[in-house]
């Protein structure tokens, strides 16, 4: 039997506990050699050394660094040093990352009570939290922090806010009764209070059951520790072309050396051509780009209200299949607001957002002033006076401080137009008898200007209901009958089935000189005004977002800790939740492994009264179906599965520090909004690293053949290895990095996710990349070729004319890298970066013929006016030819 189940009796004696001395110090010394200190532990720590060493493991990584040793034997320091510096800051980087993930079990110990009261051998002391053994008895306070998770066993109006376990921000009352529930969830467990849960209300006095490691907190710091951090798509992708590349590299080296060799060339220029030409097989500036690209993306995103923690956070939201979200304050206000209010078989409804006190009530339609209604006047009015609740104004808007259900209210009495201040000119409060989770109600002796004295009183209506004698119908006080009474629980259950939560307002007159001593005598003979049903509302714009997620192949699921009911209701509303798709409890999860949740996970859209470890076993089953999931969350309970999804997200405002430490990216407005122009963002960048590698490769396999065919046809070089590594290093870098800023396409919502196993040269970008790349490299041998026949004893001119094309090739096809169709497709003018970079580097050609100093160093000599048509008609060849296939491919 587990303690939430047991009487008060037998968890005293299955602890071996004393209720009224506590423990003996020889019983906790030996209980604290059992247990443990109550501290939360840390797994084994890789030292820092060996953490920033591990950086340097990465496929790509080592592809740099033969890259270097490639340019220090070409004599290219200058590259070596740039790229020996771009190795470093990745790795300094990925350092950062791994070690600020360690902080997160350091933002969940500070959860942790420091201090807390403890009856040890019949007296009441403060110690550490860290010394409470199991079985000491321990007593808290409204402010107070729990120091371990224990068996309540005492409670005076008692309520725990426990956001930070089961994600809900309604507090918790709890009890001394023993639960007949089978397998309850967190949130459902009344008689246990957990560590780093706070007291909102009242005081207690409980047992404790757990501590350290084996309290629920202590199991979410394990999950943290044991979660498995997902390698990104982009990291898989680069690893795969690093692989690819140096493979190129190392066969092109041998080839081009056999080659010149067996044709009489000197083996030393052919090793050098050799090395050249493997260095531009090697795009060195790949990582550099796609890192700076992704930074661009992160400034994007901190103006759209998110904050990206790791770099590949936001590429791998494009790619996102499944985004799992937390209801509370991500797709909901987290402001409860009272909606429909019922009184005497009229119901009226009421607008406005959140928190802000406007809006308007309407009856069958109609728009009425609460005045001219006397039920629904007096409901708002008493629903004011038995309330401590205050809005508060920060940053021009409306903030709560007091519990969220007294304070929607306030708001709706606000919305009406009454005042608190004022009607406490009005009414004089006599005395107060507090909430009691027991009672379940709260109620107050009020006088107002006249003399009248009442009894105000709000609670739960099924227990109102049973304390009234008599009902406000149609404005007239009339005998509460069996049939009358049936009536109103009906209206009742059917605010509840709209997933509202439902508070009823009940009053009574009492003699002036009628002196109320007791909770009891106050509360009875009451007259029943009516309901208030609340519910926390949907976003306004996340419905929008969820259709365009769900058009863009994207699926959102739902997980919360609120009931089935209200999670359903949500789910619908904003459009989770579909005929076809299915729900699952608490209680259903915990029976079901992670296979057996595989197989049905795909159907289901909303996950209700769930646990941490139900959230880390979703991303699990999800991520075996072959989903890239995003888990979104704010609680210490969300931590778990944030960190082992492919992406997570931290909510800003409410969000715990061990969210945001376990999170990748966080979200200023905790809005779900606000996770699709993400998504925007991240497709583009996908899109755009793309477009750079293809423009980069394609590049690389023009010089590449170029140098190639010229051998295989026992021709002079085309080029020098300055001028290779010179086109390689300064033409390619400009143009690259403007790619990376190009705007997304106007469809990139209407995409389906691309696959997580999808390779470098997917949907067509392997061809385009050889296609192009031959032509270049064919335009460019022609124009040797040309050149160098009618003028065989100038190899250096033809060499010139060789490079001018080779470069201008590639600054016209780079236009046609912005798009997957064509060129003629977008406008060539629509991304200014990419213009300006190709005008840069066209002026850095013409400085390199042109200007004396260079031209010895890069071997060029001036070109004449004529051969610039010669060369700007060839180098117009690999790019128009192409576009005016799709154009004959469209017309048919």
């Amino acid at each position: 039997m587990k303690f939430h189940e047991m009487e008060i009796n037998q968890v005293e004696k299955v602890l071996d506990t004393d209720f009224s001395a506590g423990l003996s110090p020889e019983v906790v010394k030996k209980r604290i050699a059992q247990h443990g200190l109550n501290e939360l532990k840390e797994g084994e720590k890789q030292s820092a050394l060996l953490l920033f060493f591990s950086q340097f493991k990465d496929f790509m990584v080592l592809v740099l660094l033969a890259a270097t040793l490639l340019s220090g034997l070409l004599g290219e320091y200058i590259d070596a040093v740039a790229i020996i510096a771009i190795v470093i800051i990745n790795g300094i980087l990925g350092f950062y990352q791994e070690r600020r993930a360690e902080k997160s079990l350091e933002a969940l110990k500070e959860l942790s009570a420091p201090q807390v009261s403890v009856l040890r051998a019949g007296l009441w002391v403060k110690i550490l939290s860290k010394e409470i053994v199991p079985g000491d008895i321990i007593k808290f306070s409204t402010g107070d922090r729990i120091g371990a998770d224990v068996r309540i066993i005492e409670s005076r109006s008692l309520e725990l806010e426990e956001s930070a376990l089961t994600g809900e921000s309604v507090p918790v009352s709890k009890h001394i009764d023993s639960l007949k529930t089978i397998n309850p969830g967190i949130g459902d467990m009344e008689n246990i209070a957990f560590m780093g849960t706070m007291i909102t209300r009242g005081s207690g006095v409980g047992v404790v059951i757990a501590t350290g490691m084996k309290t629920a907190m202590g199991q979410i710091a394990d999950l943290l520790q044991n979660a498995e951090t997902q390698e990104t798509p982009l990291q898989r992708r680069l690893e795969q072309l690093g692989k690819i590349l140096i493979t190129v590299a190392l066969l092109l080296t041998v080839l081009v050396v056999a080659i010149g060799v067996l044709q009489g060339h000197e083996l030393y220029t052919m090793f050098l051509a050799g090395v050249s030409l493997a260095v531009a097989a090697i795009p060195e500036g790949l990582p550099a780009i796609v890192t700076v690209a992704l930074s661009l993306g992160v400034q994007k995103m901190i103006k759209k209200n998110a904050i990206v923690r790791k770099l590949p956070a936001v590429e791998t939201l494009g790619c996102a299949s499944v985004i799992c979200s937390d209801k509370t304050g991500t797709m909901t206000q987290n402001k409860m607001t009272v909606t429909h209010l019922w009184s005497g078989g009229n119901t009226w409804t009421v607008d406005g957002v959140g928190y802000q006190p406007q809006g308007d009530f309407y009856r069958d339609n109609t728009r009425v002033h609460p005045k001219d209604e006397k039920a629904l006047q007096q409901m708002l009015v008493f629903g004011m006076i038995c309330n401590h609740s205050e809005l508060v104004m920060k940053d021009e808007d409306f903030i709560l401080d007091g519990d969220p259900t007294e304070g929607a209210l306030l708001v709706s009495a606000m919305k009406a137009g009454l005042d608190r201040t004022n009607l406490l000119d009005e009414f004089t409060i006599i005395k107060e008898f507090p909430f009691d989770s027991v009672r379940k109600m709260m109620s107050m002796h009020v006088k107002d200007k006249q003399g009248r004295n009442f009894i105000v009183t709000k609670g739960a209506p099924d227990v109102i209901i049973g304390k009234s004698e008599s009902i406000l119908w149609d404005s007239k006080t009339q005998y509460l009958s069996q049939n009358v009474q049936s009536q109103v629980q009906e209206s009742i259950n059917n605010l509840a089935s709209q997933a509202l939560r439902t508070i009823a307002i009940a009053f009574k007159p009492i003699p002036g000189n009628t002196v109320i001593l007791s909770e009891q005598e106050a509360e009875k003979n009451l007259t029943f005004i009516g309901v208030q049903g609340m519910i926390d509302p949907p976003r306004p714009e996340v419905k929008t977002a969820v259709k365009e997620c769900n058009e863009a192949g994207i699926k959102t699921v739902m997980i919360t800790g609120d009931h089935v009911i209200t999670a359903k209701a949500i789910a619908a509303q904003l459009g989770i939740l579909t005929k076809k798709s299915k729900v699952l409890d608490g209680n259903a999860l915990s029976m079901m492994t992670v296979d057996e949740l595989e197989e049905v996970v795909d159907d289901v859209s909303v996950f209700a009264r769930v646990s941490p470890e139900h959230k880390l076993k979703i991303v699990k089953a999800l991520q075996n179906r072959g989903h890239i999931v995003a888990m979104t969350g704010d609680g210490v309970n969300d931590a778990p599965a944030i960190k082992a999804a492919d992406i997570g997200v931290a909510m800003g405002i409410t969000g715990t520090d061990v969210a945001k430490e376990a999170s990748s990216l966080i979200l200023l407005d905790d809005n779900f909004a606000t996770i699709k122009s993400a998504i925007v963002e991240g497709r583009n960048i996908y899109e755009n690293i793309r477009k750079f590698v293809r423009y980069l490769l394609a590049s690389n396999v023009g010089e590449i053949l170029v140098m190639l065919f010229a051998m295989l046809l026992a021709l002079p070089l085309p080029l020098v290895p300055i001028q290779i590594l010179w086109v390689n290093l300064v033409t390619d870098g400009l143009p690259a990095m403007a790619l990376g800023l190009d705007r997304p396409e106007e469809d990139v919502m209407k995409r389906k996710p691309r696959s997580p196993n999808e390779g470098v040269f997917a949907r067509g970008l392997g061809w385009k990349v050889v296609s192009r790349g031959f032509l270049i490299g064919i335009v460019t041998l022609l124009a040797f070729i040309i050149v160098y026949d009618n003028i065989p004893a100038n190899l250096e001119y033809a060499q010139t004319i060789a490079f001018a094309t080779l470069v201008m090739a590639q600054l016209i096809h780079v236009f046609d890298c912005r798009s997957e169709k064509s060129v003629l497709s977008r406008n060539p003018f629509g991304n200014q970066y990419l213009v300006w970079a190709v005008i840069s580097s066209l002026v850095l050609l013409l400085i390199v013929i042109y200007y004396p100093p260079f031209q010895p160093i890069f071997h060029t000599l001036p070109i004449l006016v004529k051969d610039w048509l010669l060369i700007i008609g060839l180098s117009s060849i690999p790019t128009f030819l192409l576009a005016g296939s799709f154009l004959l491919r469209k017309t048919k």
